[in-house]
């Protein structure tokens, strides 16, 4: 026999694999675990990134919130090691119905439950088998989004996965279709070895971004992003993207579809992923101008498409009709131009009314419009109305 195998067993490393058993038994996909040490070079990253205009719009996110959240210990100053946790769900293929129905699309991610209930649900469950493991409480913190931490960051150094030129993190076998969360704990774990792969002379997510956000590998400028103009933008999306956005209602996965790593995704059996129905991953665009608040409520309460609001998803559709609408959506979209509370979505449905030459009903209303945001609007669609 050799040396190795009289060797002690490591608590340290036992207890660590006992962590990750228990992670996965609370229905977390994949765990890995890193330090608490401050990330180097990541405080000059966001200070670069900030200032180059990337995160124009997010107010929020700030140089001080950068540099504060290089630094785990700033959050837990007691704190050893930090659980990265991932939940994937890709469900498999899944196209729009030929129902006759012209209708948008939603982002995968939000088809069902809001994740960030289920991560930290999930994430309370497993700190306490934690505590029933070691017999006592434990000083912990459950993150999951909006917490001042740089999850990907933590997930990259951990070694749940790398990062995708998109800027994702892609994990092995389940590509970038993985949310992120962390519990930050005063145990002593044993760290993993951040993974040795990139994604080499690829950039088919650069070269194939509709808006072309990804201005260079790992850089997204969020003011162009679809998921930011469809979400985070409550104003009217700029007039120039617009025809870029295709039929993106909410969010956009576009560089995570055309990549060849979450192209080989494993499919997942996960319930709180999965929609509840077909207005969930795909909703009717004309539904999308007339549904009311209980409607509305009705089909994404618990979900995240509450974030943008029914008058962002409204403003989204008529960005969608006069994308990828006909002469038949015209009626519809005159309709909300003459009737819909909302100056921003009446807005927008005068782009698209010009976008589809409906010059004659753009008139119509111009002079009965009051708001001076719309009737720039209609001035603009009678422009490009050929009408």
């Amino acid at each position: 026999m050799s040396v190795l195998e009289f060797a002690p067993p490591n608590p340290r490393a036992q207890l660590s694999a006992q962590v990750k058993m228990l992670a996965a038994r609370n229905g977390l996909s994949v765990s890995a675990i890193t330090s608490t040490e401050p990330f180097a070079g990541l405080t000059e990253f966001l200070e670069n990134h900030i200032q180059a205009g990337h995160v124009e719009g997010m107010d929020w996110f700030t140089i001080d919130r950068a540099r504060f959240s290089t630094d785990v210990r700033n959050l837990h100053p007691t704190a050893k090691s930090v659980v990265s946790v991932g939940l994937a769900y890709w469900s498999g293929p899944s196209e729009k119905p030929n129902d006759g129905v012209l209708r948008g699309r939603i982002s995968r991610y939000a088809w069902g439950r809001d994740y960030h209930r289920t991560m930290k649900r999930r994430l309370k469950g497993l700190q306490a088998d934690l505590e029933e493991l070691v017999g006592e409480p434990l000083d912990t913190r459950i993150l999951v989004d909006t917490a001042r931490i740089v999850e990907r960051a933590v997930a990259a150094r951990a070694g749940l996965g790398w990062y995708g030129k998109n800027a994702n993190l892609i994990v092995p076998g389940h590509g970038s279709w993985v949310m992120l969360g962390e519990l930050i704990t005063e145990l002593d774990l044993e760290p993993d070895v951040p993974l040795d792969k990139n994604c080499g002379k690829c950039t088919i997510c650069i070269d194939n971004c509709p808006t072309h956000a990804i201005v260079e590998p790992y850089t997204i400028h969020a003011p162009h992003c679809i998921s930011y103009l469809t979400i985070e933008e409550r104003g009217p999306i700029p007039h120039e993207l617009r025809p870029l956005m295709h039929d993106w209602v909410y969010g956009c996965d576009v560089c995570q579809e055309i990549c060849p790593y979450t192209g080989a995704a494993k499919i997942m059996d996960e319930p709180d992923m999965q929609a509840a129905s077909i207005n969930n991953q795909y909703p009717g665009l004309h539904w999308l101008l007339t549904m009311t608040d209980e409607e509305f409520g009705a089909t994404y309460f618990g979900t995240p498409v509450p974030r943008t609001k029914r008058r962002g998803l409204a403003r989204n559709a008529c960005i969608a009709l006069g994308n990828v609408g006909s002469e038949a959506d015209i009626p519809m979209l005159a309709q909300t131009l003459a009737n819909y509370e909302e100056p921003i979505v009446r807005g927008h449905a005068a782009w698209a009314l010009g976008r589809l030459g409906a010059a004659t009903e753009l008139r119509r209303y111009r002079e009965s419009e009051s708001d001076e945001y719309v009737q720039e609007e209609i001035e603009a669609a009678l422009a490009m109305s050929p009408r």
